[in-house]
């Protein structure tokens, strides 16, 4: 109850709660009546060491909230009309104890409608066992750990990014095609960063490369100047980071501040969070370095769901001026995959927002791409490119260098 109350708290202070549902919303058909509101619910962290991450991603929800709701709502198709759309979202503080407490709060208390996840796999994860325990589909926005998706599982739906294992799938080719055999790769031990590194070392066995160096660290690391020092002796031609956004503003500003110059440096976030890592890491320790591409880069021409993506940038930096970056193109991007499982479904049981879901398999396209779900619920429509941040007037410029199909510029290795 303590833990309930304080968090409550924390919410009602950052103006997000909005509402609670209706007992019965979970169980409506299409022959009961409509409810009064189609509740979401999430939990999102407002202070701790994902906050960066999470926050844009709410407010890229609360913006597809927003515009529905202009309209009278979001369009459900088991009752054939609007139905406006709340949001009960509580602060789990970046704890994945403190959101399990939240998320089975939001099923067995609250009720909600559509059950939304916290940003990563760390914040993701106690979501996908209480949602599959209490048969209640878990919108899954960017937690893309290989172990959420099984057959067993029927109640889980990546939305905005492919399986973790599928992401380094570029960087891999790259490495190979260039000759690169000295790599060094250092991971944080959690299901999305440690997953990428299995993929990573998988495929450059089958070219004959083995990493120079292979460590795992704590997800908490926040120094790695000594692990630097050891990979450095190794004489590696590509040092590869693997983790989330606090690893690698430490991983960046270290590399920058020991005076080191690798031939390639990769970390995971500067393409979803540029303007911060421009602010935490400067151009200098930027330039030349290496990242995933995302979305937020790419202009998809046949979009068949929400905005395309110059009409989101321009309305969403109107409504959250400074704010704009790939996870707030998430947090929209799972309001319509949102949208599309309700006007699918046949009723408001969540077997029926499942199924509605799936129906867009293929069907979609949106701002962020693709959407296309494999069996088990994961996304495998995306793939992220290879991209590199290049000096330009704006300090660096971000563009795709891997696979061919979707680079915009050549790749610059060695490092200048």
């Amino acid at each position: 109850m303590k833990i309930r109350s304080f968090v409550g708290l924390a919410a009602a202070a950052s103006m997000v709660l909005a509402a609670c549902g209706s007992s019965s919303s979970s169980t409506a058909s299409s022959t009961s009546k409509a409810p009064a509101d189609i509740t979401i619910g999430t939990a999102y962290s407002g202070s701790g060491s994902f906050a960066t991450s999470s926050l844009p991603e709410l407010d890229g929800l609360k913006f597809w909230i927003t515009q529905e709701n202009k309209k009278g709502g979001v369009y459900v198709g088991a009752y054939k009309k609007r139905i406006p759309v709340k949001l009960v979202a509580y602060n789990d503080l970046s704890s994945a104890s403190t959101a399990a407490t939240l998320y089975n709060q939001l099923i067995t208390q609250d009720k909600v409608n559509i059950l939304v996840a916290d940003f990563g796999s760390v914040l993701t994860a106690p979501a996908v066992s209480l949602a599959e325990a209490h048969k209640v589909v878990l919108f899954d926005q960017s937690g893309t750990g290989i172990p959420f998706f099984s057959p067993s599982n029927k109640y889980i739906v990546l939305c905005d990014l492919p399986e973790s294992d599928i992401w380094p799938d570029p960087l891999a080719q790259f490495l190979i095609a260039k000759k690169i055999k000295k790599v060094a790769i250092v991971y944080a031990t959690n299901d999305f960063d440690q997953s990428q590194a299995i993929t990573l070392k998988s495929k450059l066995a089958t070219a004959g490369i083995t990493p120079v160096v292979y460590e795992g660290v704590p997800t908490s690391t926040t120094s790695y100047t000594t692990i630097l020092q050891s990979v450095e002796a190794k004489h590696p031609d590509a040092i590869l980071e693997l983790g989330y956004q606090p690893n690698d503003t430490a991983f960046l500003q270290n590399v920058e501040s020991a005076g080191l110059h690798p031939k390639m440096t990769f970390t995971v976030f500067p393409g979803q969070l540029l303007s911060l890592f421009k602010s935490e890491v400067g151009t200098a320790g930027l330039k030349y370095t290496y990242t995933y591409g995302t979305n937020l880069y790419v202009n998809y021409p046949n979009v068949t769901e929400g905005l395309n993506s110059t009409a989101f940038k321009t309305q969403f930096a109107a409504a959250y001026p400074g704010q704009l970056n790939t996870l707030s193109l998430l947090g929209y991007n799972t309001g319509l995959v949102v949208e599309g499982a309700l006007r699918n479904a046949k009723s408001l049981s969540q077997s029926a927002i499942r199924a509605g879901a799936q129906a867009l398999s293929g069907k979609m396209t949106t701002v962020d791409g693709k959407f296309v779900l494999d069996s088990e619920g994961a996304q495998v429509g995306e793939l992220l490119p290879l991209a590199q941040l290049f000096p330009s007037s704006a300090g660096v410029t971000l563009h795709a260098v891997y696979p061919a199909s979707q680079a915009t510029a050549t790749a610059a290795y060695p490092a200048p």
